[in-house]
């Protein structure tokens, strides 16, 4: 039997090149070793301001670029969260076992909550017990996480250790496949690249955006002229070449930004002529998938159909623990 992953990215804008080399490029990796579910989850997403008469259409072009990039709905479920009202029922669940305490203590939650200080919601409090409940219900036991997210699976661990010890041993105690990629930085050079800061590069964007925007983007900032020797483990353009590059050209483009062979202009004219060449297939595959209007709710409908039998018997064996009068 394969083990199984449960992973998911939130419709909270269009995907991203971190979006993508964060957990898109993994997913494709795994599906063939693990029995894979791969959700849309917009529950998580609603936490935040969007836009209600957008969100049906964003959901499917996050699914659509799913596919795109190459996860394949016949070898991995994908579906959208709350299309199975499983997961906010366990949430609720989790909720009772969790202490506040430990939630006070999640990262993200104390960086959010300083950002929106009296406008934070309970949401966003109890964003990590949703995130446990995702991935509890399937009985995951792998999940593939960036660092940013090593908390919040660890706290998950800790729900599935608190409810195995109150109601006897239920869930697994999910372990982490840590991505190797290095965090991306956005185009301002300074912070992760993430639709919050408004500093990143987008799975649809166009040839003369993508262009656009590499040309306008940080690089080494000791790099001050032409003439200056470079850094390129401090320069995001050059993490950037490493995904999409091919090693040769990496290497060329490391060597000679050390040197300064190359100046940065030049080293951003490859990188916008390879990126381009990446980013046309996915954007073709993504245009041949939303021509059809009712192809994405097709496979999202599939995909939660193949997941909902595991998604009940989880929740018929939690009650039953949990003493729940059945139905």
């Amino acid at each position: 039997m394969k083990k199984r992953i449960f992973s998911g990215v939130k419709p909270t804008g269009h995907m991203h090149l971190g979006n993508y080399l964060g957990s898109i490029r993994q997913w494709v990796a795994l599906q063939d070793k693990y029995d894979c579910i791969f959700s849309v989850v917009d529950l998580h997403a609603i936490t935040e301001d969007y836009d209600v008469a957008d969100f049906a259409d964003l959901n499917f072009e996050i699914a659509a670029l799913y596919i795109a990039c190459g996860v394949d709905p016949a070898k991995a479920a994908i579906f959208i969260q709350s299309h199975v009202p499983e997961h906010a029922e366990l949430a609720w669940i989790l909720d009772t076992i969790t202490p506040t305490g430990l939630l006070n203590r999640m990262t993200q939650y104390k960086d959010r909550a300083v950002e929106k200080q009296e406008s934070v919601n309970a949401g966003l409090f109890n964003y990590p017990v949703l995130m446990a409940a995702d991935i509890l219900l399937y009985k995951a036991e792998v999940v593939p996480v960036g660092e940013d997210q090593c908390q919040h699976l660890e706290l998950c661990r800790d729900i599935a250790r608190k409810f195995n010890a109150r109601f006897g041993q239920t869930f697994p105690e999910p372990q982490t496949i840590l991505n190797e990629t290095p965090r991306v930085m956005g185009l301002d050079g300074e912070r992760k690249m993430s639709k919050s800061y408004d500093n990143c590069l987008y799975l649809l964007d166009a040839p003369d955006a993508v262009e656009k925007n590499i040309l306008v983007a940080k690089t080494d900032p000791q790099r001050l002229r032409r003439t200056d020797p470079g850094r390129p483990e401090m320069c995001n353009i050059h993490l950037l070449h490493r995904a999409f590059s091919s090693p040769e050209e990496a290497a060329t483009v490391d060597k000679g930004c050390r040197s300064a062979a190359i100046g940065c202009v030049d080293c951003k004219r490859m990188l916008i002529k390879n990126l381009n060449a990446f980013l046309a297939p996915i954007q073709r595959r993504y245009t041949e998938l939303r021509k059809d209007p009712g192809a994405m709710p097709s496979i999202l409908r599939k995909g939660a159909e193949r997941v909902r039998p595991i998604a009940r018997e989880t929740m018929a064996e939690v009650r039953q623990r949990c003493g729940l009068v059945p139905m």
